[in-house]
């Protein structure tokens, strides 16, 4: 008996630096980082930027796989489904905290099958207005659509987004009713209301500046929490509409049973170059803000995410596209 314990005593003394040793020597060879959306999109292009910045600080090649397909359902399976051993990594986006509300069925469970890794940053979204639209303000907007209820229309690129549903927290908490009318992308919506088709826009704030700069839109409002610093000249409509804000939330996951030092690393090292001056002022000229949370952190978010969206989604009687 003895004998066998000193045997057990001599595994264990050599197995536990051997498991240590495995996650301290994390990533020893390629960690994918799946995209959800097609190449060229946004989103891929701050995956690819971030891609080559974590290739050379982990010496390993990280190489981006693009999953598009069922409003990030698909990609985000493969990561759910994925070893849990750090080397797949997960892109996701509003549609990840969304989608439990909107879609029956999901292939994986949004709040147990992932580990969060980082917040890498989020994007302001406006609503914008045709120049010729008599509002110029959200006040204005309101009153308007107080008077002509179900008859103004707003334009998104689809139905579920965190666009759409924005403004659905918006009509319900300013007790109006506008009509949504749902596009196949951003640029077919921005350029009906451009041309006069449809009078508003709910719009990603970066794809429509160029528009809003040269005054062929007219910005109303933000659904940022607060003005951004980059953005001071135009209001939230917080101001107007107490409680409501919105924002579109970029972030990157990891298969939930992935060792959690493996998780602390990737968290820790990604979130650095998120924060590092010349990284930020990359996103920022992609209209994205810089974050670069603790995987907890993210953990959070998505928890109070999914909660929040769950009853905008079911007043909405939004479906999946």
């Amino acid at each position: 008996m003895k004998l066998r314990f000193r045997i057990l005593l001599m595994w264990l003394a050599t197995a536990l630096p051997l498991a240590a040793s495995a996650d301290d020597a994390w990533p020893s060879r390629p960690v994918k980082l799946v995209v959800p959306f097609a190449a060229g999109g946004a989103t891929d292009v701050v995956a690819r930027l971030l891609a080559q910045r974590m290739s050379v600080v982990w010496k390993q090649p990280v190489i981006v796989d693009n999953k598009p397909g069922a409003g990030t359902i698909l990609g985000t399976n493969l990561v759910a489904k994925a070893p849990a051993d750090g080397y797949t990594l997960g892109v996701v986006v509003s549609a990840h905290v969304i989608n439990p509300s909107l879609r029956t069925g999901l292939p994986y469970d949004t709040l147990k099958d992932f580990a969060g890794v980082t917040e890498v940053g989020v994007q302001h979204m406006v609503i914008a207005a045709n120049p010729s639209f008599p509002a110029n303000n959200l006040a204005e907007l309101i009153a308007l659509a107080k008077k002509q209820p179900g008859k103004i229309s707003y334009a998104s690129s689809g139905s579920g987004t965190a666009l759409h549903l924005g403004m659905e927290l918006l009509k319900t908490q300013a007790g109006i009713d506008l009509l949504h009318v749902p596009y196949k992308g951003g640029a077919p919506a921005q350029q009906d209301v451009i041309g006069g088709q449809v009078p508003l826009l709910v719009d990603i704030y970066h794809s429509s500046a160029s528009q809003i700069k040269a005054g062929r839109l007219k910005a109303i409002a933000l659904f940022s929490p607060q003005r951004p610093q980059s953005l001071p000249s135009i209001p939230v409509i917080s101001e107007t509409v107490p409680g409501v804000s919105a924002l579109s939330v970029l972030g990157i996951v990891a298969p939930a049973a992935t060792p959690r030092a493996i998780v602390d690393k990737a968290s820790a090292d990604i979130a650095a170059v998120i924060r590092s001056a010349d990284f930020s002022e990359q996103l920022q000229g992609m209209g994205v803000e810089a974050v670069g949370s603790t995987g907890p952190e993210f953990d959070s978010l998505i928890r109070a995410d999914v909660a929040k969206w769950a009853p905008i989604v079911k007043a909405s009687g939004a479906v999946a596209d």
